[in-house]
């Protein structure tokens, strides 16, 4: 081969060949550009639609967290009601209570004032009765009697003591149960006392001894306490 056949000049067939690579070559190439935009576009899209996702999904958590908040304050509002109205109750009852209470202790009262009045009715009565037949058995002698009787008792019991001297005088104080039984015997009571402890033992001894006294003939004419006086006989 020579020079000359070597730069001969292109045939049509090869530049039609030529252009024909190198549409194929820009084709290629714009497709290429083609690709990266649209995997950039799809890229943006999806970037786009995860941002989107996102924002939904933050709407929704703060829905949810408002809903929350909101459910939990009418529950708060529910449960302050509740207990109000559970305090207003209380009140209301325990009120109530005070009342039926206070009623009660009226009635109880009004009972208790009738009831002393009725006493008091029923004790002036029998102290009325008591007086009068006091009044009639004091006029019959049987209170002296009554009286008499009960210094015999005691002095029947009295052992005079070798210091009961002329002039030694004493006198005891007696309280006794309806019955007789003497329950004190009580020297100093009734005025002075000159004796000694013989002299007084032995009037406390006497005293003592005499129980049970002898009860009067009216029930009215009993006496709960009494004295007698000692002196030594002649």
């Amino acid at each position: 081969m020579n020079e000359q056949e070597i730069r001969r000049p292109p045939s049509e067939s090869d530049i039609a060949e030529e252009r024909r690579i190198d549409a194929e070559e820009r084709k290629l190439q714009e497709d290429v550009r083609k690709e990266k935009q649209r995997i950039t576009r799809l890229k943006k899209r999806q970037q786009q639609e995860a941002k989107e996702k996102k924002r939904r999904e933050e709407i929704e958590l703060k829905r949810r967290r408002d809903e929350a908040k909101e459910k939990k304050r009418r529950e708060e509002i529910e449960l302050q009601r509740r207990r109000d109205e559970a305090e207003r109750k209380r009140r209301e009852d325990v009120e109530r209570q005070r009342l039926e209470n206070e009623r009660k202790r009226r009635e109880v009262e009004e009972a208790e004032k009738a009831e002393r009045r009725r006493q008091f009715d029923r004790e002036l009565a029998e102290e009325s009765q008591r007086l009068e037949a006091m009044r009639l058995a004091m006029n019959s002698g049987a209170k002296e009697r009554y009286e008499l009787g009960l210094e015999q008792q005691i002095r029947r019991h009295w052992i005079q003591p070798l210091s009961a001297v002329p002039g030694v005088e004493c006198a005891i104080r007696i309280r006794q149960l309806p019955g007789g039984e003497i329950v004190s015997a009580t020297i100093g009571q009734c005025g002075q006392c000159n004796g000694d402890d013989a002299f007084k033992r032995s009037i406390e001894a006497a005293a003592f001894k005499a129980s049970p006294l002898p009860e009067p003939e009216n029930p009215t004419l009993f006496v709960p306490t009494f004295c007698v006086k000692f002196k030594p006989e002649d």
